[in-house]
């Protein structure tokens, strides 16, 4: 007997997603443009795969796929701190019919110096490394913009622990 059942549901996105925000040591942040969205600049960003995906798993993915970067070879810091904001109207239809909320958990990377980045076409048009309140005055996401405005202090934080 053959389950038909994935083979013709349409998937939808899991109301739940990682945002990573890339940076250097001096605070330069990597901004990219979507190419969904023309003039829409924001970090890495990505709802999980499956229920069960570690949110760690989910942003070292998350920064491949969208990067070409090893999170693994840099210092990925989990914030273990969550928002859940409302899914703009224009994406609301990649979700199950209802959910108009997500929840996303903050995560950022630091590198030593602004990389290359290999920008996957399909998701983004462009990127620049910006000081740190031009990226969060650049980008309309109010969970990115927090999460920018944060890094300062949170870095002051990590080095006082050794991190």
């Amino acid at each position: 007997m053959t389950d038909l059942s994935t083979d013709s549901a349409p998937r939808h996105k899991i109301p739940r997603s990682v945002l990573v925000v890339i940076h250097t040591t001096d605070l330069q942040v990597l901004m990219m443009e979507r190419a969904s969205w023309p003039g829409f600049w924001q970090s890495v960003t990505g709802s999980l795969d499956r229920e069960d995906e570690p949110l760690r798993e989910a942003a070292i993915r998350e920064v491949r796929e969208e990067t070409g970067l090893d999170a693994e070879a840099h210092r990925l810091h989990d914030w273990e701190l969550k928002w859940e904001f409302e899914i703009f109207p224009r994406h609301q239809s990649r979700f199950a019919p209802g959910v108009t909320h997500n929840l996303e958990h903050v995560f950022s990377l630091e590198l030593p110096a602004p990389l290359q980045i290999t920008l996957s076409p399909a998701e983004h048009l462009n990127y620049r490394w910006l000081p740190w309140r031009d990226a969060a005055d650049l980008t309309i996401s109010n969970t990115n913009r927090d999460a920018i405005l944060a890094l300062p202090q949170r870095r002051l934080a990590w080095r006082g622990k050794g991190a």
